[in-house]
């Protein structure tokens, strides 16, 4: 009996249900952009640059490449993960990459972004010390920002603008602060993986105080200070916002970092990010074992939202308490 001809349709001939095109464009796709794309709860950052799945966390991601190093197994393409991985069948994966989606997402017409810069600095930072005085921010802390190049007075419009910068010491983020009104924007182009912070005395500092806006770290830093201690202890970190970006990397560039304390708002928006911090430490197979202690400290209810507030208040008790003093003489 003959066997019968191959199947041709379009002039393409079809391999066991998918054709050499279909092969091809399922090939295009990397593990990295599939999962980022396709699966991104299935996705955990475990270094600056790599990654692992959230099922297998001995599967590392990196330049374009993934080893299952429990297993010896890896490659470069997702239809190679999805069939010694997933164990799926050729012709499902490559139907699961390319079936009736759209192409990768590297076929896409990439989209032009602006690079980041910093905005030119102002001769001297008087607004802006200004402006951080009357938030209560101690002058030490202020020059200590000053002299270490993270913070700055814009020229063009007297803004605060707060540096986050990478452990070679390049820029690669900005928050700018209104010292006149409440604008608040971050720079074109910033990172959120690099989030202001304060540096700590002592590179091998092991007490890391995250809050939620530089300002805000800053405080912290003030409060303990006016409460007779060091400062200096502790590195402040911001995250401008919420979110875990800064957080893992700041943990990822200083292994020796063993106690968080998370000095978010107390409104629910920081109640819930604290939970989630401590979360993406945990799941995070790395960092969970660097990680001795994370601690849940908000501000007191009573004295506002934030540790600005806090400060500003101890601040204002502290006026009170001395003018008392004064008129008693």
């Amino acid at each position: 009996m003959l066997l019968p001809p191959p199947i041709f349709a379009l002039g393409v001939m079809f391999i066991s249900g998918v054709s050499k095109e279909q092969i091809a464009q399922a090939k295009e796709w990397d593990l990295l952009s599939y999962l980022q794309t396709r699966e991104p709860n299935e996705l955990m950052r475990c270094g600056p640059h790599e990654y692992c799945t959230r099922t297998h966390d001995s599967l590392k991601i990196s330049k374009g490449k993934w080893c299952w190093n429990s297993r010896g197994i890896g490659g470069r393409t997702a239809l190679d993960y999805l069939i010694k991985v997933r164990g799926i069948s050729f012709t499902e994966a490559v139907h699961t990459l390319c079936g009736f989606t759209p192409s990768p997402p590297q076929q896409a017409v990439p989209t032009l972004h602006k690079p980041f810069r910093l905005p030119e600095a102002a001769r001297y930072p008087v607004a802006v010390v200004a402006y951080l005085q009357s938030r209560g921010i101690h002058p030490e802390i202020i020059g200590a920002c000053l002299n270490a190049g993270i913070l700055y007075e814009s020229k063009r419009h007297r803004n605060c603008v707060f540096v986050g910068r990478d452990m070679q010491g390049q820029a690669r983020s900005a928050s700018l602060r209104g010292t006149q009104d409440s604008f608040r924007i971050d720079t074109v182009g910033s990172d959120k993986c690099f989030g202001f912070y304060l540096p700590a005395g002592k590179m091998d500092c092991s007490r890391l105080a995250v809050a939620e806006s530089p300002i805000d770290a800053l405080s912290l830093a003030t409060l303990v200070k006016l409460s007779g201690g060091d400062w200096r202890d502790n590195f402040y970190l911001s995250l401008g916002g919420t979110g875990e970006k800064a957080l893992l990397q700041f943990l990822y560039d200083h292994p020796m970092a063993t106690d968080i304390s998370l000095c978010l708002d107390n409104d629910q928006a920081g109640l819930i990010g604290m939970n989630r911090l401590e979360q993406a430490i945990q799941r995070d197979s790395g960092l969970s074992r660097q990680v001795k202690q994370v601690y849940h400290n908000p501000p007191p209810a009573e004295h506002g939202k934030d540790y600005n507030e806090l400060l500003c208040s101890r601040v204002a008790a502290l006026r009170e308490q001395s003018r008392h003093s004064r008129e008693g003489r």
